[in-house]
């Protein structure tokens, strides 16, 4: 937790000391009250007192209580303050580390995960910080100042403030030990909770197409269940704290009167004011002190499981990044050519590799295709390219350059990557496309509408409402599959890349769409290399330079002609496909 607090900018430390001084002045004051009320008590009592010391008396009291009052008001504002701004440095911490994460990183943390760590985790962290502030630093200081306070005044009042005193420091180590394990289980749950549910609503499609609402909701239900569970233990343990401080509370109360009433009935006149007095104070300081143990039960709620937030949020922010960033920047010796030298990958934790042994370069303007059975390893080989993984074994290098050395930026700022999944934000077409940056000015609404005819999608665009002002729902729900593809592309295209990576970026275009898409294409990006991923053999046929993978290795290279004749794989693709009189007249 502390880690996290050293994170903060120093206006954050000045205005926390700043906190911390009105707290110690209100207890302080609070402690002064006593002493005011014993006075009035022993003017009460003596005969020589006069009206306008007991009212100069009661008016201390009363300062003291605005004063402490208004003290106590801007201690919760500032706090409340200072949480808030806490948490959202916070979140912005963990979104922009997350931003920086790779896939592996991803992957091992997991998407629901860290939405809880950047929401419900902060949350408990904000809760912490804002009443932790006031009681981590009021509780502890009441309580050795009241405790100086009637320090050697009675040790038979003093035992009774005592016993009290062990036996709430006993239910809390009682309390923190039973409790503490499970908020971790807690977390971990609500992860798992979140997941299942954005897995339903990602999924609500399919799960009503096969009727599966009633297996949904037992899975929801089963941790759902189990999350409450753990909830209603921790609870009935907090449960205990409520009557056993009231008893605490109630027994020092009555203990002290008790006690006092013998203790003046064994003394003379003249000294039975000044117990009574004494008494009267004892029993006001007793109570504070006890008021600040039950001040420190109350973090002790918070702080477990604020402790387990912390220590998630850590973990995000300490992760070791597995792609770093180089510092090369400027003009390269070469222009859009991507080659591989003896490249070889594995993910990580794992023991057999992906890719074995890979080479090829493709020069400016030429246009590359990989082709292969599923699992072969083409998607992981041309994401080597843009770094969502670096290669295990060898070099990938970018214009003659290795991609380790880039800037992360400027490395992107050279490629139009089009995923194999299209991925579409709430946002209007015009914004879909123009998304990003690439180094450049945002393309113009002219180099937009250039891209998507280029892309094939200015008849679908054109007919929504707004045009290139319509929305676009998140994740494109409101555009089909190939819609989506099309606009992916497009957004590819008015970025003006050196290097184009298509990762099956055709898949869901019909046959006729796919032709006239890479028609325009090839006119399009003559300057720009490609690079092709593909399962249809008609989408790869026309390329420079096919390559075939069979279980991560390289089982052919060539053009497509020349593949049919000396690539048993490849051409037991192509005939699944096309039948030999179409591949002749190919």
């Amino acid at each position: 937790m502390l880690k996290l607090i050293r994170r903060l900018e120093r206006k954050d430390y000045i205005i926390a000391m700043f906190v911390s001084f009105l707290v110690i002045f209100s207890v302080f004051l609070d402690l002064r009250l006593p002493e005011y009320m014993s006075e009035i008590t022993r003017l009460v009592q003596t005969e020589e007192s006069t009206m306008n010391e007991i009212l100069n008396a009661g008016g201390k009291m009363i300062l003291c209580a605005v004063f402490s009052l208004v003290c106590t008001i801007c201690v919760g504002l500032l706090t409340s303050w200072l949480a808030a701004r806490f948490s959202r440095f916070m979140r912005r911490e963990v979104f922009k580390k997350v931003e920086d994460f790779g896939i592996a990183e991803i992957k091992k943390f997991s998407t629901s995960s860290l939405i809880t760590r950047t929401t419900n985790d902060v949350t408990q962290m904000e809760m912490f910080i804002a009443m932790g502030l006031q009681l981590l630093i009021k509780a502890p200081v009441m309580a050795v100042w009241a405790l100086i306070k009637i320090l050697g005044k009675s040790g038979e009042l003093s035992l009774i403030t005592a016993t009290g005193v062990v036996i709430i420091v006993v239910t809390n180590l009682f309390i923190i030990s039973r409790v503490t394990p499970r908020f971790s289980i807690i977390q971990k749950l609500t992860d798992k909770l979140n997941g299942v549910t954005r897995e339903s609503l990602i999924g609500i499609r399919v799960v009503h197409a096969f009727n599966a609402e009633k297996f949904m909701e037992k899975r929801f239900n089963d941790v759902n269940d189990e999350l409450t569970g753990i909830h209603l233990k921790i609870t009935k343990t907090f449960a205990l704290m409520d009557p056993i401080m009231n008893f605490v509370m109630h027994f020092q109360h009555l203990g002290i009167y008790v006690v006092g009433a013998f203790i003046i009935l064994r003394s003379g006149m003249m000294d039975k004011i000044t117990i009574f007095s004494n008494m009267v104070v004892f029993s006001s300081y007793g109570m504070q002190v006890i008021i600040s143990f039950l001040m420190l039960t109350m973090i002790f709620m918070f702080l477990p499981r604020a402790k387990v937030s912390a220590n998630r949020i850590n973990e995000v922010l300490e992760e070791d990044v597995s792609i770093i960033s180089g510092t090369f920047h400027g003009k390269t010796a070469e222009v859009g050519t991507v080659e591989f030298k003896d490249v070889s990958f594995k993910y990580p934790d794992a023991d057999e590799y992906v890719l074995k042994n890979i080479s090829f370069k493709v020069n400016k303007g030429e246009t590359i295709a990989f082709i292969g059975s599923t699992g072969s390893g083409k998607s992981t080989l041309i994401n080597l390219v843009p770094r969502l993984y670096d290669a295990t074994d060898g070099v990938v290098l970018v214009d003659g350059v290795d991609v380790k050395e880039y800037d992360l930026k400027e490395l992107n700022n050279r490629i139009g990557y089009i995923p194999q999944t299209a991925v579409m934000f709430m946002d209007t077409v015009e914004g879909n496309i123009s998304y990003g940056d690439n180094g450049k000015e945002k393309p113009s609404l002219n180099k937009i509408k250039e891209a998507v005819e280029v892309a094939q999608a200015k008849d679908f665009v054109e007919k929504m409402d707004k045009g290139y002002q319509s929305m676009v729902a998140r994740g494109g729900t409101n555009v089909s599959g190939g819609q989506k593809q099309r606009l992916s592309i497009a957004r590819a295209i008015a970025r003006d890349p050196e290097i184009y990576i298509f990762d099956d970026s055709f898949s869901a275009l019909d046959y006729e769409t796919d032709a006239k898409l890479r028609k325009a294409l090839k006119k399009y990006t003559k300057d720009a290399t490609s690079l092709i991923v593909a399962q249809r053999i008609g989408t790869i046929m026309n390329a420079d330079q096919i390559i075939v993978l069979d279980k991560g290795e390289c089982v052919g290279v060539g053009k497509h002609k020349d593949l049919l004749k000396t690539c048993k794989v490849y051409k037991e693709i192509a005939l699944s496909q096309l039948s030999e009189e179409e591949l002749e007249n190919a």
